[in-house]
């Protein structure tokens, strides 16, 4: 596991409120072995004891419960510094998902989930959560997102999306391969985590996680080597991903 989100899922608490014991077993278990800490609840009742006694960061709801449901325990979550809530529900319809989406929930997803799908909507949640919380980047300099990025006779300029080969050859990229294209090559000679290209190269408050990006990497690299440039992109064991060519501006 990358260090960076090591770092931040030790420092995570996640509250799982379900009725099921099985299911709150598993999504724990597999928090667990991610480095989440977790704690778990069978009704909203039993939530606002675990509240009181810790605030988590992140609570992962059902809908469906006997007695109190879920989205009436969202409506009671509704405050200043109530934490991000991923409802979860057996009834994947979109009437459920958009008042659930409306009262306050951060993400919805449908049961059964993949527990590795949920894990990504948690630190996308929590990822978004930490931008809106962190004080407002300093301006960046009018035309510099936009400099044409140059590596050997490389050329890639991103006001134009263009990608160019040697000789000025056009390398045809969908807006996702060119926006992780982008990410690599604007970080050269460093190693880019899965989570951290998916910032870079789709926002914050993307949905995707990890094997997209490996999609994406290698029909790069397909793209690139049938231009000469095979060796431009290296992976790097259980890290993730190095641009390895040196980069100039302008």
């Amino acid at each position: 596991m990358p260090a960076t989100i090591a770092a931040m899922d030790l420092a995570t608490h996640v509250l799982i409120v379900d009725d099921d014991p099985g299911i709150r077993t598993l999504i724990a278990s597999f928090l667990d072995k991610h480095g989440f800490r977790t704690e778990v609840a069978g009704d909203p009742a039993a939530m606002r004891v675990a509240m009181a006694r810790e605030r988590p960061d992140l609570i992962v709801l059902d809908v469906m419960m006997p007695g109190e449901d879920g989205l009436s325990a969202l409506r009671s979550l509704q405050h200043a510094d109530a934490p991000p809530v991923i409802m979860l529900s057996a009834v994947g319809g979109d009437v459920d998902r958009i008042i659930g989406l409306e009262i306050g929930a951060d993400d919805y997803l449908a049961k059964p989930c993949n527990p590795r799908e949920l894990l990504a909507r948690i630190r996308t949640v929590l990822r978004r959560r930490d931008r809106e919380q962190a004080p407002p980047p300093a301006p960046v300099p009018v035309g510099e997102d936009r400099a044409t990025l140059r590596f050997g006779d490389w050329r890639l300029d991103p006001g134009g999306f263009a990608l160019h080969a040697p000789g000025g050859v056009p390398i045809p990229l969908t807006e996702g391969e060119f926006r992780v294209m982008r990410a690599l090559v604007e970080h050269p000679r460093r190693v880019l985590t899965r989570d951290q290209l998916i910032e870079y190269a789709r926002g914050l408050d993307s949905d995707s996680f990890d094997r997209a990006i490996d999609v994406q990497v290698s029909r790069i690299r397909r793209k690139l080597a049938a231009a000469g440039g095979e060796e431009l992109i290296r992976t790097v064991r259980n890290e993730g991903y190095m641009f390895t060519a040196a980069v100039t501006r302008g």
